[in-house]
């Protein structure tokens, strides 16, 4: 009696412990009888099943951090980067995470992997690093298309980081250097037409009010004189140079009258032909020896 008594203690025990379960709070229990569903989802608590009948299967309901491992990708203008992304998803269905999925854990990390490899493979570079919230934004929506069968509902994802080329690194560092310097200076010529317009504003106001110049110099005297220098410079008055400017002007002299040139006389056609002649008859005189005075002249018919 003892022996049967401590089987029937022991058979008993075993059956309560095939029998009954304990449901976390962060957990859904899903009942299979003999592989059939049952309807009810079982709650947080202790629950109790048929023994050897029954087949609990415990999903958690918790946002599960998924790491996504980086994947090397081409974006749409031809930069081979590096991309890695974490997301954030829960069972909301625990019956369709039991059913039509084996592991919706791998099945969500591939899905993850894939989808991040399209999106990127459809965005530029500049709109990666610039516009993360629309690309996290759209590869939510991918990744949460095929998953809602799965009872999977994705809640959030984020790109964590890019992995850049060291070329590429080095162009956008000297873009960057390039895109600070242009800003210095438009800053710097940005003050100094604001400085120039005060100044002369102040020009202006001075030169309407002599007094305002006089004082701007006594202000000045005394802001050298404070530094205890030994020589004191004193600025010349403008208004001593401009009286003096105004005092030596002379007028424009007058151009002196210059006679009018006297004309040239024509030359004389015939000028050439005289001169020829003149000096035709000349010759013989200037050439011939000078006759004696007892020396007879040759009778002018015979010549």
């Amino acid at each position: 009696m003892l022996i049967s008594l401590v089987v029937v203690v022991l058979v008993l025990l075993v059956l309560v412990t095939a029998s009954v379960r304990i449901v976390q709070q962060f957990e859904r229990g899903v009942v299979l009888r003999f592989g059939r569903l049952l309807p009810d989802i079982r709650q947080p608590g202790l629950r109790l099943l048929v023994p050897f009948a029954d087949r609990m299967a415990k999903l958690s309901v918790q946002t599960v951090v998924l790491d996504v491992p980086s994947q090397s990708t081409i974006t749409r203008d031809n930069v081979t980067i590096g991309v890695d992304a974490v997301v954030y998803f829960r069972v909301h269905d625990p019956v369709r995470a039991v059913i039509n999925v084996q592991n919706y854990l791998q099945a969500t990390s591939q899905v993850a992997q894939t989808s991040l490899r399209s999106v990127i493979g459809r965005a530029d570079l500049d709109t990666l690093l610039s516009d993360r919230n629309r690309i996290n934004g759209e590869l939510k929506d991918v990744i949460d298309a095929p998953t809602e069968e799965w009872g999977i509902s994705i809640d959030r994802v984020e790109i964590k980081d890019i992995s850049l080329p060291e070329g590429m690194r080095r162009s956008m560092s000297r873009q960057a250097e390039a895109e600070r310097d242009r800003r210095a200076r438009v800053i710097h010529a940005d003050g100094e037409l604001q400085a120039s317009t005060k100044l002369s504003q102040a020009a202006a106001a001075m030169g309407e009010t002599p007094g305002a110049l006089q004082l701007r110099l006594l202000q000045t005297v005394a802001d050298v004189a404070s530094e205890k220098n030994s020589t004191l410079v004193m600025p010349f008055p403008v208004e001593l140079l401009r009286f003096f400017e105004n005092r030596s002007v002379d007028p424009v002299p007058t151009a002196a009258a210059t006679p009018a040139p006297v004309p040239a006389p024509e030359p004389d056609v015939d000028a050439p032909a005289a001169l020829g002649a003149r000096a035709t008859t000349d010759a013989p005189s200037n050439g011939a020896a000078v006759p004696s005075p007892g020396t007879d002249l040759p009778d002018p018919g015979e010549r």
